[in-house]
């Protein structure tokens, strides 16, 4: 039986162990660089590696500073521990090797986190300290984040008028890297679709040729594993200490200069352009965040070049992460493949290439918000930080200081949770009604679906994340058959760390063209 702390938070035990410090003083400067995610993995999954968790709580704990669980998504979900299972509607904390974690688990809980105003809990806060932001961006770039008003507004409301050149990238992608004859060839899985991805998406914010320029993809896919490696290092050590260590790596900042060398003439280009005509801008990214800007000193090259670059770090991998997992998904179910197929064929001929067309993929919007349910990036979602004490509606105290979040996984009821029905959420939609099955479509919002959290701080780019996996889906099932290596069908396993589940990184899958 484990104790309640007193504020009605359950603590999960765990065993001692004796520190490794030196590791990380020895490694802090390869990690963001050679190896990083072998070397997180080993922190992660070594028996000593989450004492440096608690080496920061020593300098930073709160009131709940003792033993608890090392969080591991695996623990969360399946195996002996089925916490969440274990502890429904209850809320428990954990140890991340950076800090502890309240996980809150229940559908109620979504209802307190959206009522709950910024200065109770925080997710800028949240995400500035995960993220390391100070440290990895730069100071003040959160202070006034117009870049995510731009998302809300102008990438969600252009997305008609851009979407034929987001299809063309698509194509151009599958001719340059999917080799195009007759017999079954192997592709690196996820290094292959997050260059689509990057493409695709560049070619919607920045256009052409800038999209298709090599280093600069380098750049953007090299950012976001360097950022989030960085922060994770920041994160260990205590705030005294953060400045130091954030300093002395400089793997991102390396990063930020080049995509400042590769983008500063584009956007400088831009800013003398809105100065002589203001009205005839492309519509880009680069334009929406010259509408958007709320102070002079946003409208210098340096401030528009970091945002782009931010913009890019939270969609690229994410997305790619999802994409990644439907394919695999696709390749050991074949038993789907023709009602698919059958779907994408009738609706296209029936629309085109349209955002309409997307709209009425019912199946292969299922399939794709099925394996996103079972293989999401995260175990943990609407990640807030309290600012002040807290309370939740079944009395549980939260202090001010907490990390805490939703088990995304506690979410669906269903008996048959734990199994892959990919036309789970087509059937959901058929037995509601034309106007109550939005509510079941991928990108929409409720107290069960919480993948892109919830409320106003719910992921403000997933309609275009969302239009783009589609797109690059459908395409794959008109004009491919696909299977994984020898026709296997055991599904790659996933990368787990802390909260994230990333898809195999090494998995190749295997493409042959259809016969026109």
């Amino acid at each position: 039986m484990n104790p309640d702390n007193g504020l009605g938070i359950v603590e999960i035990p765990l065993s001692t162990a004796a520190a490794r410090l030196a590791a990380v003083i020895t490694i802090g400067k390869k990690i963001t660089s050679k190896f990083p995610i072998s070397v997180l993995l080993y922190l992660e999954r070594n028996p000593y590696g989450w004492v440096l968790g608690c080496f920061h709580i020593v300098y930073n704990g709160s009131s709940m500073e003792y033993e608890g669980q090392r969080f591991d998504p695996r623990r969360l979900q399946s195996g002996k521990f089925h916490i969440i299972r274990k502890y429904p509607g209850r809320a428990f904390k954990v140890a991340s090797i950076s800090r502890w974690v309240v996980v809150l688990n229940g559908p109620r809980h979504v209802e307190d986190i959206r009522k709950a105003s910024e200065d109770v809990l925080s997710f800028d806060i949240a995400i500035q300290e995960t993220t390391q932001a100070e440290y990895t961006f730069g100071p003040g770039l959160d202070a006034h984040p117009h870049h995510v008003a731009a998302i809300r507004s102008q990438i969600n409301r252009n997305m008609v008028s851009g979407y034929d050149d987001l299809k063309d990238e698509v194509v151009e992608v599958f001719k340059e890297y999917i080799p195009q004859g007759k017999d079954w060839v192997g592709v690196p899985a996820y290094s292959t679709f997050l260059r689509f991805i990057t493409r695709t998406t560049n070619r919607y914010l920045v256009g052409l040729p800038l999209c298709r320029n090599t280093n600069y993809l380098n750049v953007i896919e090299r950012l976001t594993l360097d950022v989030t490696n960085t922060a994770k290092i920041i994160n260990i050590f205590p705030n005294f200490l953060k400045p130091l260590v954030g300093r002395s790596l400089r793997t991102v900042a390396r990063k930020l200069e080049e995509g400042h060398r590769l983008l500063s003439p584009l956007v400088e280009e831009r800013l003398n352009q809105s100065k002589i005509d203001p009205d005839d801008l492309p519509n880009d990214l680069v334009s929406w965040l010259l509408e958007t800007a709320t102070h002079d000193y946003h409208l210098t090259v340096h401030d528009l070049v970091t945002r782009i670059l931010v913009v890019n770090f939270t969609a690229i991998h994410t997305t790619t992460m999802a994409f990644t997992q439907g394919v695999y998904d696709l390749a050991v179910h074949p038993e789907y493949v023709k009602e698919l197929r059958e779907e994408a064929e009738t609706v296209i001929a029936e629309e085109g290439w349209t955002k309409v067309a997307l709209q009425k993929l019912r199946k292969i919007d299922s399939f794709l918000k099925e394996s996103h349910r079972l293989n999401g990036g995260t175990s943990l979602v609407m990640s807030r930080k309290t600012l002040k004490a807290w309370t939740l509606s079944d009395g549980t105290v939260i202090p001010p200081g907490t990390f805490l979040g939703v088990a995304s996984d506690a979410m669906c009821k269903s008996e048959d949770a734990d199994v892959f029905k990919p036309f789970r959420f087509a059937e959901m939609r058929d037995g509601d009604g034309e106007l109550d099955s939005i509510k079941h479509h991928l990108v929409c919002l409720d107290n069960d679906h919480i993948i892109f959290g919830h409320g106003k701080r719910a992921c403000p780019g997933r309609f275009f994340a969302v239009n783009g996996i589609k797109t690059l889906f459908t395409y794959i099932l008109l004009n491919y058959d696909v299977q994984l290596e020898c026709g296997s069908l055991e599904r790659p396993p996933n990368i787990c760390f802390e909260t994230s589940a990333i898809p195999n990184l090494e998995a190749n899958v295997m493409f042959k063209k259809r016969a026109a």
